[in-house]
C-alpha cells in the first residue's frame, strides 16, 4: 500500500438498506424498471440465442477484423512445464504495461470470495468510436453481456467478466493539446481555455507527458501512472495534487460516450448536461462507454516536492502522543491547498511519513516540517527508522522518464519490453499492487470537523485502536476540506459524494496477498490468510468509524462487501444518478459491480431482478 514510496529514494451485498431514503429507494424501483416488462437474463455460450459463428465473424467484419477470441495466457500453464504464453506472462507479472496489453488479463488478479480474473469470451480491439459503437449494438442486439476495458484497473473487477463480450478501448490512446478549447454548443457561453483532449484507452502517464513533461502545464489526474484516464474521470478520480487542483472528474470539460442506443453522444455542460453530470463520478461502465474526454490544464507550479520519513515510538505511550502531536501539525500547517499524499500509522508503533507539496520551495517545506522534527528530534521515546528528508523538484520534470533515469535511476521502472515507449515508467512504489489479490480493502471520509480541538482527542483514540489491528493510511488528497473556493465549487458540480467536500482525508484499510491468476502455477491465494486479513481489516475500519459513524467511502477504493453503496459512494446525488440511468439506459446494457441501477441484476449481471 505504499503508493508514493517511490518517492521516498527519489526525493531523499444487500440492495437497500433502512437506511436509505425514501426518494433513493423509489428512483431504484425506477432504474429496475423496463420497457421489457419483467425478468430477462442475458445469453451464455451454449445457450439457444448464444449467437452463431456467421454473426460473431459478421461483428469481425464491422469492426475492421478488430474481434479476438479470449484466452488466458495461464490457460495452458501446469505445475511441471508451461507453454510459451505462460512463460512470458510469468516473466512480467509484475509489469503493468505488458498486463494492460492482455485483453484477457486485469491489473488485479481477484478479490477473496468476491472475484477471479477472468476473460470475456471475445472482445472488440476498439480503435474507433465506430468500433464501439458496432460492439454496443451487437451486445445489445444479442443480449450480452457487456464489459468495457481500458486500464483495467478496477479493485471490484468491474472490466471484468466470464462469459462477455470486452470493449477494449487500450488501442485508443491519442493526447491532443488545446491552446483554446471551446465545448461543442458552447461558443458565446464559454470562454476558450487551455485543454487536452484524451481517448479512453490512454493511461495518465501519456497524459502527463505530453502535458506537463513536453507541454509545460498540469492536468489533474491519478497518482498512479498506468491507471486509465477514462477509468478514473468516471469515479472522481484523486491525485497527488488534489488539494489544490480538486478531483479529476471536476476538471472534465467535454467528452464523447456512446450510449446504449448505440448513439455516440457529445456530453458537455451544454450539450446533454445531465449525461455529461453523470459522467463526472458516477462510476465507469454504468451509463456507457466513453470514448475521448477533454480536460481544463493549469499553470504549472514551479515546483513539485515530497517529504518522506519513518519515526518510530518505543512505547505505546508514547506512540499515541506521536498520533496526537501528528493530528495537531497537519491541522495547523499541513490542511491546505500545498499538501497531500499520505499519513500511515502502523501497528509496529511507527509513523511512516509519505507527503507531497506543490507551489514551495525547498526551503518552505522545510520551514514548514521544522517545528514538528524538532519536537521528535528532541525526545529520547522517538527514533527514526528512516530519516526524515524534504527536497523538491522542477515540476515539469516529475513524470519526465528520463529526467529519472538521469538523476535517480531506479525510482521509475521501465516496461522492460523489447520496443517499448520510453516514456511508459512506473512508480517503483506501485509495483505491489500490480496483479495482487485483495484480502480486504475498505475506506472512509473522515470529516474536517475531527481536526478541531474539541474532537482531536478521539480522532487520535480511534486511530490508535485501529493500529492495534491493522495499519491506517490518511490519503490527505482525496479530501477536499482546505481546498480554495473555486475547487470545492467545481467539486461539487459532480457526481462524487459530496462528502468529499468538507472531508480532510480518506482512510484506507486494507490487505493483500501475491497475484494469483486461475491457471496460474503456484499454491494460488491464501483463502485462509485472506480471511484472517479480513476479520482484521473490517475491526480495524469499525474503531475508526466510532468517531466517524456515517462516514461515505470513495468508489474506486473501496469494498466489495460495502453495504449502503448507493449512499456510502453517492450520497444524495444517488436520486439523479439512478434518473440519468434510466434516461440513457433503461434496459440496463451497461453493468457492474454497485454500479448505478445494478440492483436490479443478479450479482453476475446475467438475470434481472425486477
Amino acid at each position: 500500500m505504499n503508493r508514493r514510496d517511490v518517492l521516498k529514494a527519489a526525493l531523499a451485498v444487500p440492495f437497500l438498506s433502512g437506511v436509505m431514503t425514501g426518494g433513493v429507494a423509489s428512483a431504484l424501483a425506477a432504474v429496475g424498471g423496463s420497457a421489457v416488462g419483467g425478468p430477462r437474463s442475458r445469453v451464455r455460450p451454449g445457450d439457444p440465442g448464444w449467437p452463431s459463428t456467421t454473426q460473431w465473424n459478421r461483428l469481425k467484419q464491422d469492426v475492421g477484423g478488430r474481434l479476438l477470441k479470449l484466452e488466458s495466457p495461464f490457460a495452458n500453464c501446469t505445475a511441471t512445464s508451461t507453454t510459451a504464453a505462460c512463460s512470458e506472462a510469468l516473466k512480467h507479472i509484475k509489469n503493468p504495461y505488458y498486463i494492460g496489453d492482455q485483453p484477457a488479463l486485469t491489473q488485479t488478479s481477484g478479490w477473496a470470495d468476491a472475484w477471479i480474473s477472468q476473460p470475456s469470451a471475445y472482445a472488440v480491439a476498439a480503435e474507433s468510436t465506430a468500433d464501439v459503437i458496432a460492439a454496443v449494438n451487437f451486445a445489445r442486439e444479442h443480449h450480452l453481456r457487456l464489459v468495457v476495458k481500458g486500464g483495467g484497473h478496477s479493485y471490484q473487477g468491474t472490466s471484468d467478466a466470464p462469459d462477455s463480450l470486452l470493449v477494449w478501448t487500450r488501442h485508443m490512446n491519442n493526447v491532443t493539446l488545446h491552446d483554446a478549447f471551446v465545448g461543442h454548443g458552447c461558443a458565446g457561453k464559454q470562454a476558450p481555455q487551455p485543454a487536452v483532449t484524451v481517448q479512453s484507452g490512454a493511461m495518465w502517464i501519456d497524459a502527463y507527458d505530453a502535458v506537463t513533461t513536453h507541454g509545460g502545464r498540469y492536468v489533474q489526474g491519478g497518482g498512479c501512472t498506468t491507471v486509465g484516464v477514462a477509468g478514473l474521470i468516471q469515479s472522481g478520480g484523486f491525485g497527488s495534487f488534489s488539494k489544490n487542483f480538486g478531483t479529476a472528474a471536476a476538471g472534465l470539460l467535454e467528452a464523447e460516450i456512446v450510449t446504449a442506443d448505440g448513439v455516440a453522444r457529445i456530453a458537455n455542460a451544454c450539450t446533454n448536461p445531465d449525461l455529461f453530470w453523470g459522467i463526472k463520478g458516477g462510476g465507469g461502465g454504468s451509463l456507457g462507454v466513453v470514448t475521448r474526454l477533454t480536460l481544463r490544464t493549469h499553470e504549472l507550479p514551479d515546483f513539485f516536492g515530497g517529504v518522506f520519513g519513518d519515526i518510530k515510538a518505543s512505547t505505546d505511550e508514547a506512540y499515541r502522543a506521536l498520533i496526537a502531536k501528528t493530528i495537531s501539525f497537519y491541522q495547523s500547517d499541513l490542511f491546505n491547498a500545498h499538501w497531500g499524499e499520505q499519513l500511515r500509522f502502523h501497528g509496529d508503533n511507527r509513523l511512516s511519513l509519505s507527503m507531497v507539496f506543490q507551489g514551495l520551495t525547498s526551503k518552505q517545506a522545510e520551514a514548514t516540517w521544522a517545528p514538528f522534527l524538532d519536537w521528535v528530534r528532541a525526545r529520547k521515546e522517538y527514533s527514526f527508522a528512516k530519516e526524515a528528508g524534504v527536497l523538491a523538484l522542477p515540476a515539469e520534470h516529475f513524470w519526465d522518464a528520463d529526467f529519472f533515469r538521469q538523476h535517480a535511476p531506479g525510482i521509475m521502472v521501465d516496461d522492460d519490453r523489447a520496443g517499448a515507449s520510453r516514456d511508459h515508467v512506473l512508480w517503483a512504489g506501485d509495483q505491489g499492487q500490480v496483479g495482487w489479490f485483495i484480502h480486504s480493502f475498505k475506506s472512509a471520509w473522515l470529516p474536517s470537523s475531527l481536526l478541531s480541538t474539541q474532537r482531536q482527542s478521539q480522532l487520535v483514540d480511534a486511530l490508535f485502536a485501529c493500529t492495534r489491528q491493522w495499519d491506517v493510511e490518511l490519503h490527505c488528497n482525496k479530501g477536499l476540506a482546505g481546498a480554495p473556493a473555486d475547487v470545492l465549487a467545481a467539486s461539487r458540480d459532480t457526481a462524487t459524494n459530496p462528502q468529499v467536500l468538507d472531508a480532510f482525508a480518506l482512510a484506507i484499510i486494507a490487505g493483500n496477498g501475491d497475484p494469483a491468476y486461475p491457471g496460474m502455477p503456484g499454491p494460488g491465494p491464501n483463502l485462509t490468510k485472506a480471511h484472517n486479513d479480513a476479520a482484521s481489516v473490517t475491526k480495524a475500519m469499525d474503531e475508526l468509524l466510532k468517531v466517524a459513524p456515517n462516514a461515505g467511502a470513495y468508489v474506486s477504493e473501496s469494498d466489495y462487501f460495502q453495504r449502503d453503496w448507493q449512499t456510502a459512494f453517492w450520497g444524495t446525488n444517488y436520486l439523479k444518478l439512478a434518473a440519468v440511468k434510466r434516461k440513457y439506459d433503461p434496459d440496463g446494457l451497461f453493468f457492474v459491480h454497485h454500479g448505478v441501477g445494478s440492483e436490479a441484476w443478479s450479482a453476475d449481471g446475467f438475470v434481472r431482478l425486477r
